[in-house]
């Protein structure tokens, strides 16, 4: 590996099978709420079944319990802290024994907070892992780089998280290709081949997402050049005032001696009304301008690696005839010559540093030598694979020698297939999205599409307009299971009124506040599961979940990232 400084120490398997195993005690109680679909709760009298507390009780009590982490963020970490390796807890008792019903909702409401993956004490700081990572190397910087003027700021936010810490892996390991699965639009793709001059080969399943990837990355180019060329006449504006500055500091010399000895101010006038517009490129200046660009140049080289990068040097920025008054003897024929070669030599120093959509369905069991014709020792990367791409980027990590490293921040956790959801039904698929650690095959865990649900989504009024109209078409006809979906229409409807009708021309969503304060608990279920599994592997070096991006612009904010012993 390219760096000395040691990786983080990380919590290894036993630690995180304790807390998993805490976890799951809390959850075998607490899923029967999470998997209720939220309009089942007004509609079927699931609360009653599951609640032994009235609504406005357990409103209140989740309203003050989230005014109070607001105001004491870190309150749920001591008790996480204090079950250390524990499988047992010290909570008051959550549920009815008896009964199995929630009686006690501030008990609830902390047993949820102290399992979610931030209090659980399972995350390596993301600033540790980059020092650790960069040695004693400097940060990449370009100041001039604004990717929010291309995409939205949410995904400006990801994407430079992301590709930083992507980048700081691939030096450290001493890697320039890239694979990017599920690459979509082609961001992440492009900001690491035009940013970082790296190799990405950004695979979709979708020929759609790879067309407009291409089209995206040609129009990210242009943007690119654009802020190239602004950079270097920023530099050559600079170039051209100090020369100007010198250039007024000896007139006012010249004058004073002129002063001095009795010649004519006229022609002292007439000479600094010129200097202006036409400077003299003495020697010394152009000596002094080229000190400059060469410290710009090498500090540039230093700090960056980019698709564009190419050296420049001060005969960019002077006129032609300061250049040919410096090297009056240089034919004209051989500087065109010269300047074709330049062009030759930073094409050709580009053609290592590209992007390249490819259209394929990744599965856990695809032959990455058969998409990518020149795979060599790389990165797999993944920012918010969908479903079970999530845990089949980790499979092939697992699987194959070429891939050195993986980063992953997963999504979309509804569309996970899992092993025992439908334990009675006959299928042929042999690798699910979950469980994937030995320690939840064993036990045979399933969390159940509800579940899932609840870890990807948030509370809104929708839900309640859901499960009126639901109400309403019971009562009116008689229906009371249907294979149709309202669909997302409460963002296009003006009124209640105006959702019910769009809602019966086209005859969906699952949530409830309570239901949302175990969604932390899902996602905690389902990273600790593929934590697990990284750890499980033998020829993994070192594993850890890293809170990447700020939960606030980017809700599914933790990334899975996995280096291989060296060989």
């Amino acid at each position: 590996m390219a760096a000395s400084c040691p990786l983080p120490v990380t919590p290894d398997l036993p630690t995180l099978r304790a807390k998993l195993h805490g976890l799951l005690r809390f959850l075998r109680e607490a899923l029967p709420i999470s998997n209720a679909h939220t309009v089942d709760f007004y509609t079927e009298s699931v609360w009653e079944q599951l609640v032994d507390l009235p609504p406005e009780t357990v409103l209140a009590v989740l309203r003050r319990s989230a005014a109070e982490a607001e105001a004491q963020p870190s309150a749920a970490r001591p008790l996480a802290e204090a079950q250390g390796g524990s499988d047992s807890t010290d909570f008051p008792k959550v549920f009815c024994e008896t009964s199995q019903k929630l009686v006690s909702v501030e008990a609830f409401a902390l047993a949820a907070k102290c399992y979610s993956v931030q209090n659980l004490g399972i995350c390596t700081p993301l600033e540790q892992l980059l020092v650790a990572l960069r040695g004693n190397k400097k940060q990449r910087t370009d100041k001039n780089v604004k990717p929010d003027e291309f995409m939205n700021l949410k995904k400006s936010h990801e994407v430079q998280a992301m590709s930083e810490l992507i980048s700081s892996v691939a030096d450290y390991y001493g890697v320039k290709q890239i694979i990017d699965l599920g690459s979509g639009k082609g961001y992440l793709s492009s900001f690491l081949s035009l940013k970082y001059g790296l190799k990405v080969y950004g695979i979709d399943s979708s020929n759609t997402n790879t067309h407009g990837a291409e089209e995206r990355n040609r129009k990210l180019k242009k943007h690119w050049r654009v802020y190239h060329r602004r950079s270097k006449l920023d530099v050559g504006a600079l170039a051209l005032q100090t020369a100007k500055e010198r250039k007024l500091q000896d007139e006012i010399e010249c004058n004073a001696y002129a002063e001095g000895v009795g010649n004519s101010s006229t022609a002292n006038q007439e000479k600094m009304s010129t200097s202006d517009f036409l400077p003299d490129f003495s020697g010394s200046v152009i000596s002094n301008i080229r000190k400059q660009m060469e410290n710009l140049h090498v500090h540039s080289h230093r700090e960056e690696n980019l698709y564009f990068e190419n050296a420049f040097s001060v005969r960019d920025l002077l006129p032609i005839n300061a250049i040919e008054s410096t090297s009056s003897q240089t034919p004209k024929r051989k500087m065109l010559e010269t300047n074709k070669e330049r062009r030759k030599v930073t094409s050709k120093s580009n053609e290592s540093n590209v992007y390249s959509p490819l259209t394929s369905f990744i599965t856990a069991d695809s032959e990455l030598h058969d998409i990518i014709k020149d795979l060599e020792d790389c990165l797999m990367v993944g920012l918010h694979t969908c479903g079970d791409l999530a845990p089949n980027t980790l499979r092939i990590f697992a699987s194959k020698s070429e891939i050195k490293g993986v980063c992953s921040v997963g999504c979309c956790y509804h569309l996970l297939s899992e092993e025992f959801e439908n334990p009675h039904k006959e299928c042929t698929q042999e690798k699910w999205g979950f469980p994937m650690c030995r320690s939840l095959k064993e036990g045979r865990w399933c969390c159940g599409r509800n579940a899932r649900m609840s870890a990807c989504l948030l509370p809104t009024e929708s839900l309640f307009y859901r499960a009126v109209l639901q109400d309403i078409i019971k009562d009116c006809y008689g229906i009371t299971k249907c294979d149709r979906h309202v669909g997302k229409l409460y963002s296009k409807s003006s009124s209640f009124l105006d959702y019910v009708r769009k809602s019966l021309k086209k005859l969906g969503l699952d949530e409830s506040k309570l239901k949302v304060v175990l969604a932390p608990c899902i996602e905690t279920l389902i990273l600790l599961d593929r934590l697990c599994y990284l750890k499980e592997q033998e020829d993994i070096a070192w594993s850890a979940l890293v809170k990447l991006f700020d939960p606030v612009k980017s809700p599914r904010c933790y990334a899975l990232i996995a280096l291989k012993k060296p060989q």
